[in-house]
Parts: C-alpha cells; structure tokens; sequence
C-alpha cells in the first residue's frame, strides 16, 4: 500500500493544484519511483488511497498497467482519515496477510525484493486474542502461543529536520520501543516504511480518522513490533526546497 491521502500543507503552493505523490523529481512522479521499485522487486498488486484531488492520481496511473501492476484505489472523504484510519479502511483491498506500507512522500533505495520473507514472518497462526485497538478478533500468535509480531519498521539515522527521532532500536532483540530512553541513547526516526499485520489495524472502523502512533506504541509496550535500521538512501521529500534538492540530484545522476 502506497499511502497518497495527505494534503501536502508544507508544499504549498505546489499542492494547491497538484497532488503531493505526482509533484516530479528526477523527471518523473515521486509514486511512479515507488512503482517502479515495487515491479522491480516482484510485486505485483499495490493499493493507493487518496484524498486530496485523487482523481488526479487515478487519472495519471491507471490501471497499472504501464508497470505491470495492479492497482486499487482506496478514496477517503476531503480531510482525510490519517494515516492509521486510512490503513483500515484499505483492509478488504489488502487482504488477511500482512502486507507493506510505503508513505508516498518519502524517496528511498531500502531493498523491497525482502518483503515476502518479512511478511511470512508476521503471518503468525492466529488464535482468538484481544487486539490493541480493543476488539474481541484473532490476534496473532507464534507457534510457542505467544503473541506474535504486529509490525516490523525500517529506521533510519536522524535527518537535520528531525533530530529527536522516533523510537528506539533495541540491536541484541532488533525490538522497537517508544520509551524509555537510556540516558545518551539515540533514539531513529521512522522511514515511512513497514511491514504489518491487519490485526493492528482490528479495532478500527476505516471510518474515522486515527493516528498509526498510538497503535505502534501500544504494541511497542507489549513487544510486538521489530525493526531495522536501513543505512542507505533516504529522503522525506517534504518541503518544496527538499524537494528541488531531490531533483536536482536525481538529474544530475541521470546525466553523469
């Protein structure tokens, strides 16, 4: 799933008549950098949603045809439903397993081809649980009966905009946490890049608005979400001056 719903408030002007996943880096939209990488590693089947002027997103990708995908379009009501509640209402186009989330906005060479491993190792044996949002609904488990990962995270080092960053990778356990911080711990900042369960996801109407966070922190408090940190290229391509700077690398490259 290629998250695509956001109004883009920090790159207005450009988002006032273009949505935020067809502005152009290098030539090309930043989504169609996304679907090219997802072909390319084997991936066939891509769901999108959208909000702000999505008619426009389906106009320009279509079918998918033209990458040799398939995609679905999830369409959200103006406003949006943030990024949790636009997850879930996605659901009946992703199906049962776990399945990748990439955010639209984000420019990055992490290795897409290692998705089915990683999903075949969220795809616990469920049994009947309560989920962290609160419904009585299978929740997954590992073949000891514990309950099992809801999601694995690609990390990255901090950028200058984000210093603080997001969570904590623990190495020896390669566990996520939100908290506490050992004093002088660098904490990374999330890649918008993850792998997840739809049991996270349970408890959620696809109707209202909710936040991934809280839903992250949650299972991170019970163990439930593993991580990486991914040392190569990335780019939150959020900000019309990030955005030239991509571009303008990505055609230099293109000449070089």
């Amino acid at each position: 799933m290629i998250l695509a719903a956001g109004r883009g408030e920090r790159m207005r002007p450009l988002t006032d008549t273009c949505p935020k996943p067809l502005l152009e880096a290098g030539g090309k939209p930043l989504i169609v950098w996304h679907l090219e990488r997802l072909a390319a590693a084997g991936i066939r089947e891509v769901v999108i949603n959208h909000a702000h002027l999505g008619r426009l997103i389906e106009q320009r990708l279509g079918n998918g045809r033209e990458w040799g995908l398939t995609l679905a379009y999830s369409a959200e009501p103006p406003g949006a439903l943030e990024t949790a509640g636009g997850i879930a209402r996605a659901l009946p186009l992703l199906g049962d397993a776990p399945f990748l989330v990439v955010n639209g906005d984000v420019y990055c060479d992490w290795d897409l081809a290692r998705t089915p491993a990683l999903a075949a190792r969220l795809a616990a044996a469920s049994s009947t649980g309560t989920t962290l949002a609160g419904e009585h609904a299978p929740a997954p488990r590992d073949r000891s009966g514990a309950l099992g990962e809801l999601a694995h995270l690609v990390l990255v080092p901090n950028p200058p905009h984000h210093p603080e960053g997001d969570f904590v990778l623990d190495t020896a356990s390669q566990k996520v946490r939100a908290s506490p911080r050992v004093p002088g711990e660098q904490a990374l900042t999330y890649a918008g890049i993850g792998l997840y369960h739809p049991a996270l996801f349970a408890g959620l109407d696809g109707q209202t608005p909710a936040k991934l966070a809280p839903l992250l922190r949650a299972a991170m408090a019970e163990g439930r979400i593993s991580g990486e940190q991914h040392a190569g290229r990335w780019e939150d391509v959020g900000t019309p001056e990030r955005l030239a700077a991509l571009d303008a690398e990505l055609r230099a490259g293109r000449s070089a």
